[in-house]
């Protein structure tokens, strides 16, 4: 199993053991990612996009992970994940360019399904 796939499956766990012991605020929270997540004025695909940029500037492992595998299920393409973290990179500066990283990996990881 790849590192990025490791990430996802730490989050995966992560989210079960704070639903059982602390259900209230761990289901307010995934409602809200929920809904926010769903169609609007964006397409789920363009906040997937959205959101791989703001864990790369946020530098969040786990993050990267999670909104890449989504924006690909979403449909998102290399060529979209990489100018999204590019525009990280220019927002973020050099540190979020080392996050591009784990962008990277979690693209080749995850587009190997």
């Amino acid at each position: 199993m790849g590192k990025m796939k490791e990430k996802l499956d730490q989050i995966h766990n992560s989210l079960a053991m704070l639903r059982k012991e602390y259900p209230d605020a761990t289901l307010g929270f995934v409602n809200f990612m929920e809904r926010v997540g769903k169609k609007g004025a964006l397409d789920p695909k363009t906040k997937e996009l959205i959101a791989v940029a703001l864990a790369i500037v946020c530098q969040c492992d786990w993050c990267i992970a999670f909104h890449v595998d989504a924006a690909l299920k979403a449909g998102a393409t290399k060529d979209e994940l990489m100018e999204a973290g590019f525009e990280a990179v220019l927002m973020g500066g050099g540190p979020a360019l080392m996050y591009m990283q784990p962008m990277v990996q979690a693209i080749e990881e995850f587009s190997k399904k």
